[in-house]
C-alpha cells in the first residue's frame, strides 16, 4: 500500500506551537495550494490543504516560517472523525508532516526573522537524527560536476 502526499503551497496564518498533555510537539496549518488549471476570464482557485506536524518537525515549522511563507510539505493523509460538541458527527482529512522545507527565497519565504542571514535555510525531515539539516544555496559550490562557464550550471 502507498500512502504519499507532496503539496506546495502558502502558509494562511502563523503557525502557533502547542504541546500534549504527555509533553509532545505539535502544530496544525493550512496550505494554500494554487491549481494547475485557470478557467477562461476567471481567477484561478486554489485549495486549503489542513497540515498536522509532530514533534521536531512541529518546532521547526513554528521557528521558521510564518502566514505567507511558501512550504513544500510530504507526508501522508490521514483521516479521522469526532463528535462536536453538538454531538454532530465530523470528519477530518489532513496531512501528517513527515518532511517540511523553504521553497521561495529569503524574502518572500520570511526566513530573516528567525534563520541567520550568512546560512542557507534548514529543511527538516522527521525520522532522521533528530538535527536540522542544512540544504545547499544555489551557487557554483552546490554543483559539484562543474558546467557551463556562464551560469555554473552542470546542464
Amino acid at each position: 500500500m502507498l500512502n504519499c502526499a507532496i503539496i506546495m503551497g502558502r502558509l494562511t496564518a502563523d503557525p502557533e506551537l502547542r504541546t500534549t498533555s504527555s509533553g509532545v510537539s505539535v502544530t496544525s496549518f493550512t496550505v494554500a495550494v494554487d491549481r494547475n488549471f485557470v478557467r477562461q476570464g476567471e481567477e484561478r482557485q486554489a485549495d486549503f490543504i489542513n497540515v498536522v506536524a509532530w514533534r521536531q518537525t512541529a518546532d521547526f515549522v513554528t521557528r521558521y516560517f510564518r502566514k505567507g511563507s511558501m512550504i513544500a510539505v510530504q507526508g501522508s493523509i490521514q483521516t479521522r472523525s469526532y463528535d462536536d460538541r453538538n454531538g454532530n458527527k465530523r470528519y477530518v482529512t489532513e496531512i501528517v508532516a513527515d518532511n517540511v522545507s523553504f521553497t521561495g527565497s529569503k524574502a518572500e519565504s520570511g526566513t530573516g526573522a528567525g534563520a541567520p542571514a550568512s546560512r542557507p535555510a534548514p529543511s527538516y525531515q522527521a525520522g532522521g537524527n533528530d538535527s536540522f539539516s542544512v540544504l545547499p544555496t544555489a551557487d557554483e559550490d552546490a554543483f559539484p560536476f562543474g558546467g557551463d562557464e556562464d551560469d555554473g550550471l552542470p546542464f
